[in-house]
């Protein structure tokens, strides 16, 4: 079983930014995506960004021009630096990797942006 490593959450104020990480050391399956969501309690997780092996990039619109994702291969670690970060950035952020038969999630860290 795989399991996804995240850090970099915490309380930051409205204008400030922070830098999430996700590694998922022992993998060995190929997979195409990695990515971040983020889900309010009893909402369904919704995408935040994500990266494919290939280096297409895809942002939800409500985060384009503030956040960017970035992936190092050789480590197999996916970042989301955040700036310009507004109240309603405030959630739980979930990491994830996926691909053909495969689909894993890290456990979320919490994201707090205080106004």
């Amino acid at each position: 079983q795989v399991q996804l490593v995240e850090s970099g959450g915490g309380l930051v104020e409205a204008g400030g930014s922070l830098r999430l990480s996700c590694g998922a050391p022992g993998i060995t399956s190929s997979f195409n995506s990695m990515g971040w969501y983020r889900r309010d309690p009893g909402k369904r997780p919704e995408l935040v960004a994500t990266v494919t092996t290939a280096g297409k990039i895809y942002y939800a619109d409500s985060v384009k021009g503030r956040f960017t994702i970035s992936r190092d291969s050789d480590e197999n670690t996916v970042y989301l630096q955040m700036n310009d970060q507004k109240p309603e950035d405030s959630d739980v952020y979930y990491c994830r990797i996926f691909g053909t038969g495969i689909d894993y999630w890290g456990e979320g860290t919490q994201v707090t942006v205080s106004s």
